[in-house]
C-alpha cells in the first residue's frame, strides 16, 4: 500500500508543475488600520505579485507604541519579524539596541538595490541616519503637521473660508468669530505633543532639548519650558477654557470629529489626507501649520512624524535578501509617488516628488504639496532637524499628562512644562546610564 502511494505521488509530481523551492516568507509588522491599513495591504500584494521568490506577510500589531513593544518582546523571545514599523519617537531606542537591528542601507544594497542615500529628501533622511550619514532604517510613512479647514463650517459660521490662517494671531481671531457664529468646535487637534510642542519648537527655531535635540549626544535635557512654548500653550489653555479648542485625546481621536464635520479647524498630520478624502462629506482644504508672527525664526521648517521600517537581526541570509527586495520596492519612485498621492505622507525621494508634480496631481488637488513645501522651504537648523531622545515614547506620555492639566485649567503652562522637564529629564538620565 505504501509503495503504491509513493508511486502515485511520483506520477503526480511528473504531471503537475511544482516550484523548485517554496517562496521565502518575510514577516512585516505594522501599526496601520482603516484606509492606511488597506493601502499597506495593497502594496504588499503588489510586491508579492511582482516576483515569485518571496512572500511578504503583513500583520497589524496595534498602535505605534503597541507595535514597538510587540517587536521588542518578540526579539527577546526569539520570534521577531523581519521588518518592524517603529514610529519616530522610537528611533533612539532602536539605534541603541545593539545586536537587535541590521542597517537598512546594508540590507537594501545586498539585495541588489542601487541605493543612493542622497536621493532621499534631506529632512526625512537625516532623522534616520547614523553620524556617518548611513540610513539605518527606511523612512516609510513620513508626515508633517498641517492645518485642515472645514470650509462649509467656516461659511456656516459667517467666516470667509479663504481667510488667512497662516499665523496663530489670525487663527485666534477666527476661533472667536467661529464661536460667535455658532460653531461648537472651532479647533481640535491630533497628536498634541508632536504638533504643539515638538513641531512648534522646530517651526519657530527654538530648542526642544539640548544637544541639538538629542542628535549630538545622550547627555541631553528637555528645553520645552522655554518662553516661546509657554506663550503658545498659555494661549491654547485659554482657548480650551473658552470652548474654542476642544480636547479629544492624546492620539488622533480628534480625526473622527473633524471627518464627521463637527469641527471647523484641525491640526493634524498631512497623512490625514487618506481618511479625510475617504470620509468627509464637506468641502475642505489644507493649509500650512500656523506660526506666531514675531516669535523665533518662524516659519523655519516643521519636522517629520510617522514611522520608519527597521530590519531585525536573527534571520537567515535568504530572508534578508527578501527583506531588502521589499524595502527596495517600497522606496522606488513609482511606489513612493503613489503612496504620497494616496495618503498625504511625504514622498521620501526627490524623484517621487518630481514625478508627482509632473503628473499634475498637485494642480488637481490643491494643498497636497504643502507638506513638502513646509518641510523643504528652509535648510534645517539644529533646532529643526528633528528630535532624537531616549525613552521618548514614555516622555511623550508625561508631556500628554501635563498638557491635559493645562487644558483642564489645573496647572499653568509654566507649571506643567516645568514638571514635564523634571520628570522627562529623569528618564533621559536613566537612558543615558543604560547606554554608555
Amino acid at each position: 500500500m505504501k509503495k503504491s502511494m509513493i508511486g502515485a505521488l511520483a506520477v503526480s509530481t511528473m504531471l503537475t508543475p511544482v516550484a523548485a523551492s517554496a517562496q521565502t516568507e518575510i514577516q512585516f509588522w505594522h501599526a496601520f488600520t482603516g484606509r492606511l491599513g488597506e493601502l499597506v495591504a495593497a502594496q504588499v500584494e503588489e510586491f508579492n505579485a511582482s516576483q515569485s521568490d518571496y512572500v511578504v506577510v503583513q500583520s497589524h500589531k496595534g498602535n505605534y507604541s503597541e507595535t514597538l513593544n510587540a517587536g521588542i518582546a518578540a526579539f527577546r523571545a526569539g520570534e521577531q519579524p523581519h521588518i518592524l514599523m517603529v514610529f519616530e519617537v522610537g528611533t533612539a531606542t532602536m539605534m541603541a539596541a545593539q545586536g537587535a537591528v541590521r542597517p537598512a542601507y546594508e540590507v537594501m544594497a545586498q539585495s541588489g538595490g542601487s541605493l543612493d542615500q542622497d536621493a532621499y529628501i534631506g529632512a526625512v533622511k537625516g532623522y534616520y541616519t547614523s553620524t556617518e550619514g548611513d540610513m539605518l532604517s527606511l523612512p516609510f510613512n513620513a508626515s508633517t503637521p498641517v492645518l485642515w479647514v472645514n470650509r462649509d463650517a467656516m461659511a456656516a459660521a459667517g467666516v470667509d473660508p479663504d481667510t488667512d490662517l497662516s499665523t496663530w494671531q489670525n487663527v485666534d481671531a477666527v476661533l472667536t468669530a467661529l464661536q460667535e457664529g455658532g460653531e461648537d468646535c472651532p479647533l481640535v487637534t491630533a497628536w498634541q505633543s508632536w504638533i504643539h510642542l515638538e513641531n512648534f519648537s522646530a517651526y519657530h527655531d527654538v530648542p526642544f532639548a539640548s544637544q541639538d535635540n538629542g542628535f549630538a549626544g545622550l547627555d541631553t535635557e528637555l528645553m520645552l519650558n522655554g518662553e516661546a512654548q509657554i506663550a503658545h500653550l498659555t494661549a491654547m489653555g485659554q482657548w480650551a477654557q473658552d470652548g474654542k479648542f476642544i480636547y479629544t485625546g492624546r492620539r488622533n481621536e480628534g480625526g473622527a470629529n473633524f471627518r464627521s464635520g463637527e469641527c471647523a479647524l484641525f491640526t493634524e498630520s498631512s497623512a490625514g489626507y487618506a481618511g479625510i478624502t475617504a470620509e468627509a462629506e464637506f468641502d475642505f482644504d489644507v493649509r500650512p501649520l500656523p506660526y506666531w508672527e514675531g516669535v523665533g525664526n518662524a516659519p523655519q521648517n516643521t519636522i517629520i512624524g510617522g514611522a520608519s521600517l527597521w530590519v531585525m537581526e536573527g534571520h537567515e541570509a535568504d530572508e534578508y535578501m527578501g527583506a531588502g527586495a521589499f524595502l527596495n520596492f517600497l522606496s522606488s519612485s513609482d511606489v513612493q509617488a503613489k503612496w504620497h498621492q494616496d495618503t498625504g505622507y511625504l514622498p521620501i525621494t526627490a524623484e517621487a516628488s518630481a514625478a508627482t508634480a509632473a503628473s499634475g496631481f498637485y494642480e488637481a488637488n490643491p494643498g497636497t504639496d504643502i507638506a513638502v513645501i513646509q518641510m523643504t522651504a528652509n535648510e534645517p537648523t539644529a533646532n529643526s532637524k528633528g528630535i532624537r531622545l531616549g525613552s521618548f515614547d514614555q516622555i511623550r506620555g508625561i508631556i500628554d499628562e501635563e498638557l491635559e492639566a493645562i487644558w483642564a485649567g489645573d496647572k499653568s503652562a509654566q507649571e506643567a512644562m516645568d514638571s514635564a522637564k523634571e520628570r522627562g529629564d529623569a528618564l533621559l538620565r536613566r537612558f543615558e546610564a543604560a547606554n554608555r
